[in-house]
């Protein structure tokens, strides 16, 4: 595969950001095949921004030729009382997790995944997360702490300043070359840019996704640009939100049911959950999308070949929502089949399932 092509594909949406494209052609040229990782807080059930977003960059970057690790994050899971602190159960919902990626379609022999105690046990790897802390500043492991879900004023314990640490001697214990993450996790990766030529370690590349919209109405509507670059984090999908997140394994009446009563304002296209899911999911799966419009706003049906034409005419109220919202909840049903196939079939993964919809899901 050439490079151009391979760039392309890392590149690709739901892809952002680079930092940096020169440096990621670079690395390109001169390494055969380069390693990237993302890493993922076991905590409770897989929507689709943890699960079909990150597994569509997985599947771009093992494409390009890049080998891919999954980091399973069970202590930064336990160090940020997910699942109420359960160590057990956060390990349930590690191998939970590695069965949604397989079902979803991640190629397996390109792949790897592992446990954080597979790093942890090394004496090597708490030198690294030392050397990074001796660097950080406590105000600076504060405004990190977007990359854990919180607020600076939730660092109320020793231990959530020691999660910027791991996360960032994670990158170099593991080798890695390209950090494939969410932006939520932009902090921690500039973090590793800039210390890692200091501690003798290397500059890795960050290749940052879009974070998927959560289907609930933001907090105030309409959103100026800056209140929106400031509540974007509580507004993307969460599994603590059961109602206004879609699981990969959602049954099509659940999945119809919480499209339907998704946020959609009329004519508006920023911010706009449903739309999200056209531009990101559906459009990536799809080749086309039919819309079938209701009499009040003329009938007929219309068919899409790309998002942009789909947003003009959502924009010009020549679709209406709630026949937007029909479409789509018919296509993730669709799209989303072979995940419930996975579930139902596989004893490992369905016993996993079982295990974490029964758990509470902490924030």
């Amino acid at each position: 595969m050439d490079l151009e092509k391979r760039i392309a594909l890392i590149k690709r949406p739901p892809t952002i950001e680079v930092i940096t494209e020169d440096e990621l052609r670079g690395l390109l040229e001169t390494k055969s095949e380069p390693i990237a990782y993302n890493g993922f807080e076991p905590s409770g059930p897989v929507h689709l921004g943890t699960g079909l977003i990150c597994a569509y960059k997985i599947k771009d970057l093992a494409e390009a030729g890049v080998r891919f690790k999954v980091l399973l994050a069970t202590y930064h899971a336990w160090i940020n009382n997910k699942l109420g602190g359960d160590l057990k159960l956060i390990k349930t919902a590690a191998l939970h997790l590695k069965h949604s990626f397989l079902a979803l379609g991640v190629p397996e022999g390109r792949v790897e995944f592992i446990m954080a105690d597979e790093l942890y046990d090394d004496v090597e790897y708490w030198r690294k997360v030392l050397q990074v802390a001796r660097e950080l500043t406590i105000a600076r492991a504060r405004r990190t702490l977007e990359i854990a879900g919180r607020q600076e004023f939730e660092a109320n314990k020793v231990a959530d300043l020691i999660y910027t640490p791991m996360q960032v001697a994670d990158i170099f214990h593991m080798n890695v070359d390209i950090c494939q993450l969410g932006m939520d996790q932009r902090k921690a990766n500039v973090v590793a840019r800039e210390l890692g030529p200091k501690l003798g370690f290397w500059r890795p590349i960050c290749v940052h996704h879009h974070l998927l919209l959560g289907l609930a109405a933001p907090p105030k509507w309409p959103l100026t640009k800056e209140e929106a670059r400031s509540l974007l984090s509580s507004m993307k999908m969460s599994k603590s939100k059961p109602e206004t997140s879609i699981y990969i394994y959602d049954d099509p009446e659940s999945i119809r049911r919480k499209i339907r009563k998704a946020f959609c304002p009329p004519k508006e296209i920023e911010y706009n959950p449903v739309l999200e899911y056209v531009k990101y999911i559906i459009f990536r799966e799809r080749d086309s999308l039919q819309v079938r419009k209701s009499k009040r706003v003329g009938g007929g049906i219309e068919e899409y070949h790309s998002y942009e034409e789909l947003a003009k005419d959502y924009s010009n109220g020549i679709i209406h929502p709630l026949d937007l919202k029909e479409a789509v909840a018919e296509c993730l049903i669709e799209i989303l089949e072979p995940v419930r196939r996975y579930f139902s079939n596989v004893s490992e993964a369905r016993e996993s399932l079982e295990v974490v919809m029964r758990a509470k899901v902490t924030r």
